[in-house]
């Protein structure tokens, strides 16, 4: 499978860093924009098959220039959840607009373009009522989700009328080799990590009763390739995640034993403006069926395949 040129946004972030791994060997080109804003450039892969810009999705004259010759668009970047609350004026411009105008840049300049994949997320569906949760519900409650959700609207709006070839995925809760804790926005995961190794208990916000769908980064990864190398997904939305949920108290125990740490210490401290979830639990049925695609990764090998890789930093 030859990708030729591709463009990622976000590609300093943790996921996008790792898509760019994982695209690399099979890309004739990958180039990436990512303002760094809670990007690395230490993540990136050194190749000089790479071409990264520290500038914003919302640069149409950088757009313009990229996007001639631009096979597969992997669109990433985006304000996250805890810094939508903090800046909304912010969050928009980033998350909306910003893919508005990606959108429009591709549609003028990408004339060859194969696929256009935007990674959406799953608090979309809020504080949900169904379990599994399947792609047809949502629920806004938060900043981070209003932005998400009316960016998709425009990119479905591009693939009907303007027949461009998109696809969404809802993503839920990724973690493993990449994600930083140094990023002060990490994941659970990454902060339950880096409290046993500063040897400082872990912290949990609330009960620890809440349960989330977590999906290993490789799952997440392979979901992105399957979406963009297969004509079916044009046109839909897919949920990835594992349809299997975990209570954070659950996680903090798998972690530990992981450590072989009995008996770890643990603080219950309150819930963030953040925290209005009490369950994720995704369908993926929809993606099993129409392209085969299901995580290879339960929660606990997906953990020891993270502990893996911080040993070997």
């Amino acid at each position: 499978m030859r990708l030729g040129h591709v463009l990622i946004t976000g590609g300093a972030g943790f996921i996008g860093s790792q898509l760019v791994k994982r695209i690399l060997p099979e890309a004739d080109k990958v180039t990436i924009i990512d303002d760094l804003t809670t990007g690395n450039e230490h993540s990136i892969p050194k190749s000089k098959k790479i071409h990264f810009y520290n500038d914003s999705i919302l640069n149409e004259e950088l757009l313009a220039v990229i996007l001639q010759d631009v096979d597969y668009v992997f669109h990433v970047a985006a304000r996250n959840l805890v810094m939508s609350m903090q800046e909304l004026k912010k969050d928009l411009e980033v998350n909306t607009l910003g893919t508005l105008v990606l959108l429009e840049q591709t549609k003028l300049h990408a004339k060859r373009l194969k696929r256009f994949v935007y990674s959406s997320t799953s608090s979309i569906y809020g504080v949900a009522t169904n379990f599994p949760t399947k792609e047809k519900e949502k629920n806004i409650n938060t900043p981070y989700a209003a932005s998400k959700y009316c960016a998709e609207q425009y990119v479905t709006l591009y693939q009907q009328n303007y027949e461009l070839p998109c696809t969404i995925v809802r993503l839920s809760n990724v973690f493993g080799p990449g994600q930083l804790a140094s990023n002060p926005y990490c994941g659970v995961v990454a902060k339950f990590f880096e409290a046993i190794k500063s040897n400082e208990p872990l912290q949990i916000h609330g009960n620890g009763l809440q349960t989330r769908d977590f999906t290993y980064i490789d799952d997440a990864i392979e979901a992105f390739l399957t979406v963009a190398t297969n004509e079916r997904a044009i046109g839909e939305i897919y949920n990835v995640g594992t349809g299997i949920e975990t209570t954070i108290n659950d996680l903090s125990k798998i972690v530990t034993s992981i450590y072989r740490k009995k008996d770890y210490p643990v603080v219950y401290v309150e819930k963030r403006d953040v925290d209005t979830v009490e369950r994720r639990q995704l369908s993926i049925k929809k993606m099993k069926k129409h392209l085969n695609w299901r995580p290879e990764f339960k929660v606990d090998e997906g953990l020891k395949c993270t502990l893996e890789w911080l040993n070997e930093k």
